[in-house]
């Protein structure tokens, strides 16, 4: 899985780089056929915003959260994107 990190009005840490790459390998251990996620993180005026595009075999997703911390707001993206990987896993083994 490749992921790849972009920060707007945000300076991207190594901290923070090692904190998403621990986040998303927890959602590689649901399905293995993540191709790519692209994650943005943003600063608007009070808000952190964190969101992400998956990249996935028979599909893409797309989440986003907000909160007043940024590592919250990661936290809030992985369990939205946790939970849309296991709906499309669903998907997949009904077909």
């Amino acid at each position: 899985m490749q992921i790849n990190l972009t920060g707007h009005h945000v300076e991207i840490t190594d901290s923070l780089r090692d904190y998403v790459n621990s986040k998303f390998a927890r959602l590689e251990r649901h399905f293995d056929n993540i191709t790519n996620v692209h994650v943005v993180l943003t600063l608007e005026k009070l808000q952190q915003v964190a969101e992400a595009k998956m990249h996935l075999s028979g599909g893409e997703i797309f989440a986003n959260a907000q909160h007043d911390d940024m590592y919250a707001a990661i936290d809030g993206l992985i369990d939205k994107l946790d939970r849309q990987i296991i709906k499309h896993k669903e998907k997949l083994k009904q077909k």
